[in-house]
């Protein structure tokens, strides 16, 4: 190893990057030759400089191409070339761009001598190429490689945020920055746990692994190593003593902005921080369980008066499937062709948090396999990629107990339509016309037979608010078809009706809803 530095050493933003040697001598309308030293795919420029000084050491950055017409050879050159060449070697000189005419006819032979006795790229100018020429070509390609070098940034920093957002935004973020440095990305968490990895070679891991915990032990925010093989380490410090540890082949001028913008957004995504607000919510919950009510505590969650409910799950994805396709995939014929559908993996901790920043509320309860949101109602919910969502009407702290059965409801009917986000729809039509006493009182006789077994009576009114599909109601239910259609005979033996009558299933439908609004 090269040893452990602060990132601070290495660019903000990507510098303009180098330009391969290989890519100036393929211009056509230059005709320049290479005519000694190794002829290394690997030689690129920093820039172009002219200059006609014996000695150009104190003139040179380093990584230049010096261009010189001989002026400054004398007539008895001796060891000169050999002196001149290893100067510019020592100054970091990339090439040597040596002009033919009108000082010499010819590119010296010793010269070439020099150049390869110290591995010096030795390009010969024809009389038709000005160095002025020469120079703007380079600039030119480096311009060209900044633009592109730019492109690359700009569309990673877009593919990442978008990453982000996803339901599963942790390994989405780190597969996405692996493939956008062509190299490996790990996130550990705390103890050097692997939390997330992605791309390749895996035999990187364990330099990552002590670099991340050279990091850590040191209290330094970034650092950056170098193996033996010529990858390049880089590890980022994120919150609460998580490490984002990446390898890259060659380290691209635009990596490291890559990469910290990954290491920003995994920060916030890994990140928790008790606020004055969190703070509060801990004082809600201390207050309920000590008795408190719902509208007592809600003035201190700050989202007002009135709130919406939200149930949300991964969306499942149809495709078709290939023969042979492996995976966790629901398989059916249909006309002789393969549809699967991918159920996802049940959302994490670090999924839901980042559902509750999407819809604006950090109050959240994560379930098997649904997320429950609690959102101000001045922040209405929209549909987020990826998830699949049932919201609530906006109601007061004291009805939300209602406002969840809602958003369950809600959500198991955008399940089985596939709809992306479905709003409760309250009770209005005949109903409002009628007595609600009374109402209710006949609700409840008629589906009294009902009352012992709620799957029977949530399967019904499933199946009701789905028309009547068998399909559908599985779907929002989670179950098999057939057992939606033993649970519907049951519900016509018991309530001795004619489920198939359209004026009983009216009836059956106000009266569940009078019971359950």
């Amino acid at each position: 190893m090269e040893g452990t530095h602060t990132m601070s050493e290495q660019p903000a933003v990507p510098l303009t990057p180098p330009v391969p040697l290989a890519a100036l001598l393929a211009r056509e309308d230059l005709a320049l030759r290479q005519i000694a030293g190794p002829a290394d795919a690997g030689t690129v420029l920093h820039g172009a400089h002219a200059s006609e000084m014996a000695d150009p050491y104190p003139y040179l950055l380093g990584g230049e191409l010096l261009l010189t017409a001989g002026v400054h050879v004398p007539e008895a050159a001796g060891t000169y070339f050999d002196d001149y060449v290893s100067r510019i070697v020592a100054g970091g000189g990339a090439a040597l761009g040596f002009g033919v005419a009108p000082v010499h006819d010819t590119v010296p032979r010793a010269l070439v001598a020099a150049c390869e006795a110290y591995g010096l790229p030795l390009v010969e100018v024809p009389p038709q190429t000005t160095f002025a020429t020469v120079a703007r070509a380079v600039w030119q390609l480096m311009e060209r490689a900044r633009t592109a070098e730019l492109r690359r940034v700009t569309e990673a920093q877009q593919s990442l945020a978008s990453a982000a957002a996803r339901p599963d935004p942790v390994p989405s973020v780190v597969r996405r920055l692996a493939l956008r440095i062509g190299g490996r990305a790990v996130l550990y968490g705390p103890g050097g746990t692997e939390i997330a990895t992605a791309g390749g070679p895996p035999d990187a891991d364990g330099s990552l692994s002590d670099l991340a915990h050279r990091l850590v032990s040191r209290g330094s925010t970034t650092a950056s190593d170098t193996t033996p093989t010529g990858t390049h380490l880089t590890a980022y410090a994120l919150s609460q003593d998580f490490v984002l540890a990446v390898a890259a082949p060659a380290h691209a001028p635009g990596d490291h902005t890559i990469a910290s913008v990954a290491a920003v957004l995994l920060t916030l995504l890994t990140g928790t921080q008790e606020t004055g607000s969190g703070t509060a919510r801990t004082s809600a919950l201390v207050r309920l369980l000590l008795g408190a009510t719902p509208e007592e505590v809600a003035p201190l969650l700050g989202g007002g008066d009135r709130w919406f409910v939200v149930h949300a799950s991964p969306t499942e994805r149809r495709e078709h499937a290939h023969p042979g396709a492996r995976g966790p995939v629901d398989v059916r014929l249909r006309r002789g062709a393969r549809s699967a559908t991918t159920h996802p993996h049940p959302p994490d901790q670090l999924t839901a948090t980042t559902l509750g920043a999407a819809l604006g509320s950090p109050l959240l309860d994560l379930t098997a396999d649904v997320v429950r949101v609690l959102v101000p109602a001045d922040r209405p919910p929209e549909p987020q990629p990826g998830w699949t969502l049932g919201v609530s009407d906006d109601v007061p702290a004291r009805h939300l107990a209602t406002a969840d059965a809602q958003a369950s409801r809600a959500l198991a009917r955008a399940r089985a339509t596939r709809t992306p986000l479905t709003r409760h729809t309250p009770p209005r039509a005949f109903t409002s016309l009628l007595p609600p006493g009374e109402a209710e009182d006949h609700a409840r006789a008629l589906l009294a037979p009902l009352a012992a077994t709620p799957a029977l009576r949530e399967t019904l009114r499933t199946w009701l608010s789905l028309h009547g599909s068998w399909d559908r109601t599985a779907v929002a239910l989670a179950v098999h078809r057939n057992t939606v259609r033993q649970r519907m005979a049951r519900c016509a033996t018991l309530l001795g009706t004619d489920l198939d009558d359209p004026d009983v299933r009216t009836e059956l439908w106000f009266a569940l809803r009078l019971i359950d609004q």
